[in-house]
């Protein structure tokens, strides 16, 4: 119950901060600049987050406060600054904070994680579509926070860390790494098919089910098979088929059922910093979506930079993975 109170905060909290960037501030002459400051604070600012996060271990506390100062940020008429930067930086806590408990209470599991990240994407497109249902997204956000409040006292318990060793920083560098590498290679591909709002919601249900279905699967065949059967397809796909509907959805199906692959990954290479985690992988992804939404290519470039970036994730996890069983 907690992991799926947690899921719907997730996705009312990106909700809540998308609505509001795009609806009361989105007639605002400086917006982009508005966008790029909320982002920098939403995504980078999740790995010092997380350093903190584990220092405390107060996960749940920290989940709730940050999602009340969500709401709070995008429904109080506070100075325009000011309110980004509260909604970046409790978009940042809430995630590591959130993101953390789940790890921690997954019993060395990838599937809770996966039931965890995939709701952002659509909390993400419900409040790009419907900014007009902030208030909405904000009295839900304050019913969670009450739900969520009994499982927010005291520190945070800590389940058995899954095969703790030494930290590996060969395979957290490599890893993030990863993370950053496909983000770039995400987001340089453009889907001219996407020209309706109802087109845009059938390529979010397919990136949450990637997401939700990744950890699953991770569970069941292992993190090396499920890199396997998803990043190879995904970046014929995504490389060949991006002007085409069909190839694309199945293409973000099966790229994004590595998502919390790479987490669990990152949480099974620190076991004893969940919130760290967590964090630096959002915090590679963010400069990686700005790259990849800089470059411009066509053809058969883009055909290859694609791939080689797909193949360069599918490289890192298949490395990790393979380092990690083998560690003495």
């Amino acid at each position: 119950m907690l992991l799926l109170l947690d899921a719907l905060a997730h996705l009312l909290v990106d909700a809540m901060c998308a609505s509001t960037v795009l609806g009361p501030l989105g007639a605002s002459a400086g917006l982009p600049t508005l966008i790029l400051l909320y982002n920098t604070l939403a995504f980078s600012t999740q790995c010092l987050v997380g350093v903190a996060a584990d220092r405390l271990r107060r996960h749940g506390i920290f989940a709730v406060a940050a999602l009340l100062t969500v709401a709070a940020g995008a429904m109080l008429p506070l100075p325009t600054v000011l309110r980004v930067c509260v909604l970046g930086l409790g978009n940042s806590v809430f995630h590591v904070a959130a993101g953390a408990r789940t790890l921690e209470r997954s019993g060395g599991k990838a599937g809770p994680l996966g039931v965890f990240v995939a709701p952002g994407a659509v909390g993400l497109a419900l409040g790009m579509l419907f900014p007009s249902l902030r208030p909405v997204f904000a009295a839900l956000a304050a019913l969670t926070a009450a739900a969520l409040i009994p499982a927010a006292r005291g520190r945070s318990a800590e389940a058995p860390a899954p095969e703790a060793r030494p930290v590996p920083v060969f395979g957290i560098v490599l890893l993030t790494a990863a993370v950053a590498v496909r983000a770039v290679g995400g987001s340089v591909v453009r889907f001219p098919w996407q020209t309706t709002a109802s087109l845009s919601l059938l390529t979010v249900a397919f990136v949450f089910m990637g997401k939700a279905l990744g950890g699953a699967l991770c569970d069941r065949l292992g993190p090396v098979k499920t890199a396997l059967f998803s990043v190879v397809p995904a970046g014929l796909l995504i490389a060949f088929g991006s002007g085409f509907m069909a190839p694309s959805l199945l293409g973000q199906f099966a790229l994004n059922l590595t998502m919390p692959v790479t987490l669990w990954l990152l949480y099974r290479a620190m076991p004893d910093s969940p919130g760290f985690a967590f964090g630096v992988a959002a915090s590679a992804l963010w400069p990686g979506t700005i790259a990849g939404g800089l470059i411009r290519l066509t053809g058969p470039i883009q055909w290859i930079f694609v791939l080689a970036c797909f193949l360069f994730g599918l490289w890192a996890i298949v490395k990790t993975a393979k380092r990690k069983e083998t560690a003495p």
